[in-house]
């Protein structure tokens, strides 16, 4: 029996071994870590500014630079394809903000037209390119859903660089940043520019999206921003807290979802990674103590219990309170007769407090002929 017992952890455990001991799960769970630490930080003021879209509309919106930095270029280098990216990312998100200022349309709206189209062109060049030679060698349709296991150590070492950047720039202005999460009129009116900290904020969300989607892919690099934020969220009522829970969430979910898709033949990594950071938001929203959905039925429970118990308290008293209300002297006001019913002396009569406030107007009409 012991002999079996012992051998379980090491069956366990085994795999995972080879996994920590394999260079290339090292590498992409590492870059996948970085990835989903930075995503979750910049996803909180995207998720408090109520901007998550944008994250979404960004991502869809990299398709077209990619492939037309291909075309242009020749090149199927990474930083190449991703510097494209960036670009038509930027083109969409400026087109997105001045359509929604200088028109009625919504944010939202504005947001939608501007990802379908951006969208839709990616996939008509990506078609187009797919005729030309060589260009099914360039690898341009895993920035849709993503191949993780693409990533170089270059690409994790340029993924740590930008993710010490983006902290520093964090920590730095982050009260700008909160003041622009949460109230811009008074950003404005403190003499802080928000609309810079709110342009900082939208890049910083271009750069995390663009540096995601090789992992993660076009269209689910916005969950790995939103999740992990959603997750924080309800943890913690402080920002400081939210995005270091959320950078935790985050990179977890990076190391899982690779860890998963190493073990489990035929996962891609990028999904894997998406359902590792739902799985955590979704544990979140149920069971966290102060804003989970279990703890508020649990109140909402004792506070029914609450309510039945004072109703049934008051139906019980309410039959002696009636009685002793009848018993009261004639001529009492109701307010009179509930203090009455309190217990305490019973109130003089009308005709006696009429007849002890009739001196008291004499003595001033005395006063007045006097004066």
């Amino acid at each position: 029996m012991t002999a079996a017992l012992g051998f379980m952890p090491r069956l366990a455990t085994g795999p995972l071994i080879a996994l920590m001991s394999d260079y290339t799960f090292r590498t992409v769970a590492l870059g996948a870590a970085l990835i989903g630490l930075m995503s979750g930080v910049v996803g909180c003021f995207s998720v408090l500014r109520r901007e998550a879209l944008l994250a979404d509309g960004a991502s869809h919106a990299a398709l077209p630079g990619v492939v037309t930095a291909y075309l242009v270029t020749g090149s199927r280098d990474t930083a190449v394809l991703l510097a494209g990216a960036a670009v038509s990312s930027v083109l969409a998100a400026a087109a997105t903000v001045l359509i929604s200022r200088r028109t009625r349309i919504k944010f939202e709206s504005a947001l939608a037209v501007a990802m379908s189209v951006f969208f839709g062109l990616g996939l008509a060049l990506i078609s187009c390119a797919q005729h030309l030679p060589g260009a099914s060698k360039a690898g341009l349709s895993r920035f849709i859903y993503g191949e993780a296991s693409s990533m170089l150590m270059r690409d994790v070492l340029a993924a740590a660089v930008l993710v010490l950047v983006l902290t520093a720039f964090v920590c730095v202005f982050f009260r700008h940043f909160k003041l622009a999460a949460f109230d811009p009129e008074y950003a404005a009116s403190a003499g802080l520019r928000s609309g810079a900290a709110g342009g900082a904020l939208t890049a910083m969300t271009v750069a995390v999206t663009i540096l995601g989607i090789q992992a993660v892919g076009a269209v689910l690099m916005s969950a790995l921003l939103i999740a992990p934020a959603v997750a924080a969220r309800q943890w913690t009522r402080s920002l400081a807290g939210m995005t270091a829970l959320a950078a935790v969430f985050g990179a977890v979910s990076g190391v899982a979802g690779t860890a998963y898709s190493s073990l489990r033949d035929g996962v891609p990594t990028g999904p894997a990674i998406v359902v590792a950071a739902s799985v955590i938001a979704g544990v979140s929203l149920l069971a966290a103590p102060g804003r989970g959905i279990a703890a508020k039925l649990v109140r909402r429970r004792r506070l029914r219990r609450r309510v039945l118990a004072a109703t049934e308290i008051n139906s019980d008293t309410r039959p002696q309170i009636a009685e002793a209300a009848e018993k009261a002297p004639p001529g009492v006001s109701s307010a009179e007769r509930d203090i009455h019913t309190d217990g305490s002396a019973a109130p003089q009569e009308a005709g006696e407090d009429a007849g002890t406030s009739a001196p008291e107007d004499g003595g001033g009409e005395d006063n007045a002929g006097g004066a």
